[in-house]
């Protein structure tokens, strides 16, 4: 049929984009290195933007701002315009070294911009007013290919079922000689709305809203998932025989799908061909990823599911009850012995007591409350935690723990959050009251600086390790250990200790395997034998990780009953232990580009009450690589948290006891705070003047409370190198 309409430009020069404007009326015409703004009904050009330096390659209008527009060019830039008055917005620098930039789209729903190179490189900037159309994440999918490929041929080869796949990763991966790598240049950015409903159809759950993108190059279409930034499935156009094109300079997409089937249109680099693709996107998936579908049926969860098995580890410790010490006299044998003058137990005559304890080193600048003043200050009704609670975002005030420049290396509420403790580099442990006015008691002992702190289940005992290659365990009550374990139990520095199975064991992590251990803690006290341990510890087993110099985090539950038990190795895999099968049962490689430094659990808190799908959840971060969120069910990174720097310092990483929130430590002194269900940072909360550290939340209440009409916010500090604490409340 003959093309008939109606004359809207002439004589504008090479049209490489257009583009109509979300009310109709208006239509973005790309003519080199100008924008021309023409109307819709009849020939007239209403505004005419100039200011890139090469050819303008795609635009698109911004549909929640008026006036809005967003344009990217071959200079490498992009551009945001005010097309109503003609003024240029905002102007980035120049993203890739060489190579031009070809598309673009608008994500409204996270509202943020995608922008791909020849390259195959990927940007995502953030379009949120008071981010400054930041930098989001920025993908390689040259990278995301190979990592793809490896994943479908090693599943394809567990399974012995990829014979397709198989194939198709060893084309792929294996180039033959004197062959010439192509470039992957990205033509087309589209959304992939069938995806989600592929997943719920194939009860794959997910406890995150995910967004899928097409992505168009010239060797065939992949499938983007932008909540994790990683490739789910790749259309080749070489795997097809009978398919004349093999590169395409242009190809178009069907926003929606017929029978589960979407028609791609591509248009050959070389030739005038053009071809029609019919792609059945559940088979696709289905035959891509079947390791993912089989694990998912198969799936792990943190809550304990079963009673516990009969050659299980924890079992056989909790049936045989640990031998405590006996608090009997011993008895006096008829022969005579070398003793004392006064051998009594307890000595009560004048001339023979004690010498009076010295404390010799306790920092001077911080006050000790007494016991009976705790137990009258901190008593309070404790409410159940809203689940819909706003973020702590008001700059409430700042503690200052010692006079020094000492960082703080750990910090950690109980579980009441009645109690704070916090690990500094000068060897010591503090714990505040609830208050956060005064110390409530200070732990001194170690030779190093404390690596980890954990709190009991029944927050009367506070483990620690330190750099010395020692671990004790503090009484809250008392400045003595109640039980020390020294330098001739560990071969290397203890990295990370706490409390495990509601206070049955206690986990460490030392070199490349981690230490279940048991134990009994006895604090009596005998005037004779004041310096002898009494408190009782024994080995139960210990758990290497498989291919890995040293475990550099772990982590495990011990508010509810908990077999699994996560770890991180220098290698960058994570790996995954059942404790009551006492074995490993799945490891994940390359969770990061750097090795993990925290695994961060969802763990709720006894004032929340979350759904029990949601404990699957758990993070990790390293440094340079943002921070992961994993579900232990289908054992895959759900979703990618960028925008705080940590390219320097392990900066740590919380999770609030309603499950919505992530908080996280930056090099930028900047603590920031992400919404679960999205990837951009909500809020960012100033006021350090050194790298942020560590953050974590109180389990107990989402704002402060009065005492003595001041308000005191324990919801949110975070430590850094400039000794201080910094507590937010909401706003």
């Amino acid at each position: 049929l003959t093309p008939q309409g109606i004359v809207i430009g002439t004589l504008l020069g090479m049209v490489l984009h257009v583009r109509f404007s979300p009310d109709d009326r208006q239509v973005a015409v790309c003519a080199g290195n100008r924008i021309y703004m023409l109307s819709a009904k009849d020939e007239a050009i209403l505004a005419e933007l100039d200011g890139h330096l090469a050819p303008v390659t795609a635009a698109e209008f911004c549909t929640w701002e008026k006036s809005m527009l967003i344009s990217v060019s071959e200079d490498r830039t992009f551009k945001v315009w005010d097309y109503s008055s003609g003024q240029l917005i905002y102007q980035s620098g120049v993203l890739t070294a060489a190579f031009p930039l070809l598309s673009l789209l608008i994500d409204e729903e996270n509202k943020q911009i995608i922008t791909g190179s020849a390259e195959g490189q990927l940007w995502i900037f953030s379009l949120i007013s008071d981010h400054n159309y930041r930098c989001v994440a920025h993908i390689n999918l040259k990278k995301e290919q190979e990592k793809f490929y490896n994943k479908v041929w090693k599943s394809g080869k567990e399974t012995g079922e990829g014979q397709n796949t198989s194939k198709l990763c060893k084309t792929k991966n294996m180039r033959p000689e004197g062959s010439v790598e192509t470039s992957l240049p990205i033509l087309l950015i589209e959304h992939c709305d069938f995806l989600v409903r592929f997943h719920k159809e194939e009860n794959i759950s997910s406890a995150l809203n995910t967004s899928y993108f097409w992505i168009g190059s010239s060797t065939g279409f992949l499938i983007i998932n932008l909540a994790n930034f990683e490739l789910e499935a790749f259309l080749s156009f070489g795997d097809y025989s009978d398919l004349s094109i093999r590169f395409a300079g242009l190809c178009a997409l069907a926003r929606k799908a017929v029978n589960g089937k979407v028609l791609c249109l591509i248009a050959s680099m070389f030739e005038d061909m053009i071809a029609v693709l019919e792609v059945n996107i559940a088979a696709l998936m289905r035959t891509q990823q079947s390791d993912f579908l089989c694990r998912n049926k198969n799936s792990l969860s943190v809550v304990a599911r079963c009673s516990l098995l009969t050659n299980s580890p924890l079992c056989k410790v909790l049936k045989k009850t640990m031998k405590e010490p006996s608090t009997k006299t011993l008895r006096v044998k008829s022969m005579v012995k070398d003793q004392p003058l006064v051998f009594h137990n307890k000595i009560k005559s004048s001339g023979y007591t004690a010498a009076p304890q010295m404390t010799m080193f306790s920092p001077n600048i911080l006050k000790k409350n007494g016991l009976s003043k705790w137990k009258t200050s901190c008593k309070r009704t404790n409410k159940e935690y809203p689940l819909e609670s706003s973020p702590p975002i008001k700059y409430e005030k700042e503690i200052s723990v010692t006079c020094k420049p000492t960082p703080i290396y750990c910090i950690q509420y109980s579980g009441d959050g009645e109690m704070l403790a916090c690990g500094l580099a000068d060897k010591t442990v503090l714990v505040f009251n609830s208050n956060l006015t005064d110390t409530y008691n200070v732990f001194s002992g170690h030779d190093g600086a404390i690596n980890s702190l954990g709190w009991s289940h029944d927050k009367k005992w506070l483990v620690s390790a330190s750099e010395d290659r020692t671990l004790r365990v503090w009484s809250v009550c008392n400045n003595e250990p109640a039980l020390i374990l020294g330098k001739e139990k560990f071969h290397k520095n203890v990295r990370f200790a706490q409390f495990y199975f509601i206070d049955a064991f206690i986990l460490l992590c030392c070199g490349a395997e981690f230490h279940l251990l048991s134990f009994h803690l006895d604090t009596t006290k005998d005037d004779l034998k004041r310096y002898k341990q009494r408190s009782v510890c024994k080995l139960v087993q210990k758990f290497p990780m498989a291919s890995t110099m040293e475990i550099t985090s772990l982590s495990a539950v011990n508010d509810f009953y908990s077999y699994i038990v996560l770890t991180a190795g220098s290698n960058r895999a994570l790996e995954v232990f059942d404790l009551n099968a006492g074995c490993s049962t799945a490891v994940i490689p390359e969770v990061h580009t750097r090795s993990v430094h925290q695994i961060c659990q969802n763990k709720g808190s006894s004032f929340s009450t979350q759904q029990p799908e949601a404990y699957n959840l758990f993070m990790t971060t390293a440094a340079g690589d943002g921070v992961k969120l994993w579900d232990l069910r289908t054992l895959r990174c759900e979703r990618r948290f960028e925008g705080h720097s940590n390219r320097c310092y392990p900066c740590g990483i919380a999770v609030s006891p309603c499950g919505q929130f992530i908080a996280s430590g930056s090099d930028d002194k900047c603590a920031y705070i992400y919404e679960m269900r999205s990837s951009t940072f909500s809020h960012k909360l100033g006021g350090h003047t050194e790298s942020v550290i560590n953050v974590t939340f109180s389990p107990s209440s989402p704002q402060g409370h009065l005492h003595k009409k001041e308000l005191y916010c324990q919801e949110f500090p975070f430590p850094s190198f400039d000794v201080m604490f910094y507590f937010w409340h909401q706003e």
